[in-house]
């Protein structure tokens, strides 16, 4: 029996990526639908050479070159790398050949690469691949747009994260709007906990420091002294879930996202979350769980979250059950499983296998 082979590209990263984490979750729920079908992600990183020289090209202005994305020639696979066991299944399979058979595999390619076909002359090789949209606002992959458009022409599929990546790409490539599969991702509530509520609120302060360092220094004389506020930053998954079951607030500082996962998660384990929808989380952000912040109005951002603690129900994750039954089935892994099962059946297609 033909099998097809469906790898993903991803950059070698040191910690958890929602991006990241979404793709893994996919490819480990593909190797176990059928059996024709097989998953794997292949890791690239920078060969040495190109990380010297694009050093030099920033402190010596020597290399200069028009920006055109990343280089895929000047990259290699990353044989021995493998995602932290603390976020990531130890079973996720690790392509370690950057070799493609026209017969059998298919290549999803992510939106921060996707200039990478033209690079890779993948259709003249006679390569079937797909580019995977998580974040709209890194489809900017290349500077020169002609190949940018010309590698989505190309594509067999583009996969996107959510309602409002869609609206986007319809908008800039109405020609292409029937190559598009919503794909949904899940999250995994049974990891997720709501335990006693403690005068907590937690961030994370990866995703605009400024801001969020701004805000803490808005609060320093206002917040109670009996409340506390928690970074969230290079943790453990066990730490994170711990510490949001325990926080009443999640203050999100999502910029630019697809669809921010953090807030979901935060929200999950019973709290209210405060902040920046970050593009697709308008999809989620609902009242009485989402509270909605415009980007960089610090002075709000502050009274809205005193008035909130002031105002804070003991009550209030009971009262809200409901409204996180629904956000959990809003990304289940029952709608997960379905658009995976769609992807499987598109792809079939292009090999000829029903």
């Amino acid at each position: 029996m033909k099998k097809i082979n469906i790898i993903y590209l991803l950059p070698e990263m040191k910690g958890a990526s929602g991006g990241a984490k979404v793709i893994y979750s996919h490819s480990l729920k593909l190797n176990k639908i059928k059996k024709n079908v097989s998953s794997s992600v292949l890791h690239l990183k920078k060969k040495i050479s190109y990380k010297l020289e694009a050093s030099l090209s920033k402190k010596l202005n020597i290399f200069k070159e028009k920006y055109s994305g990343w280089n895929p020639n000047k990259m290699k696979v990353s044989k021995f790398f493998s995602p932290s066991l603390d976020w990531f299944d130890k079973d996720i399979s690790s392509k370690k050949k950057f070799s493609l058979d026209k017969n059998t595999d298919f290549l999803i390619i992510p939106e921060i690469w996707s200039h990478f076909p033209e690079d890779l002359d993948l259709k003249k090789k006679g390569i079937n691949y797909g580019i995977f949209i998580q974040g709209f606002f890194h489809m900017n992959s290349t500077s020169d747009f002609k190949k940018l458009k010309s590698a989505y022409k190309n594509a067999k599929i583009i996969l996107i994260s959510s309602d409002y990546n869609i609206k986007c790409f319809k908008e800039m490539f109405p020609e292409f709007k029937n190559k598009i599969l919503r794909i949904n991702f899940s999250i995994n509530s049974n990891k997720l906990k709501i335990s006693k509520k403690t005068n907590t609120i937690t961030y994370m302060p990866r995703k605009l420091p400024d801001h969020s360092q701004l805000l803490l220094f808005y609060l320093k004389n206002l917040l109670p002294k009996n409340w506390k506020i928690v970074p969230l930053n290079n943790v453990s998954e066990n730490y994170l879930i711990k510490s949001l079951s325990r926080s009443k607030f999640f203050l999100s500082f999502s910029n630019l996202e697809g669809l921010g996962i953090p807030p979901i998660e935060a929200a999950l384990c019973g709290n209210k979350v405060i902040g920046y929808t970050g593009g697709g989380g308008v999809e989620y952000w609902k009242e009485p769980i989402f509270k909605k912040i415009e980007s960089g109005d610090i002075n709000k951002f502050g009274k809205k979250l005193l008035h909130e603690i002031k105002n804070y129900k003991k009550n209030w994750v009971i009262e809200t059950k409901k409204d996180r039954i629904k956000l959990e089935k809003q990304y289940s892994i029952k709608k997960e499983m379905k658009t995976l099962n769609l992807l499987i059946n598109k792809i079939s297609k292009f090999y000829n296998i029903l």
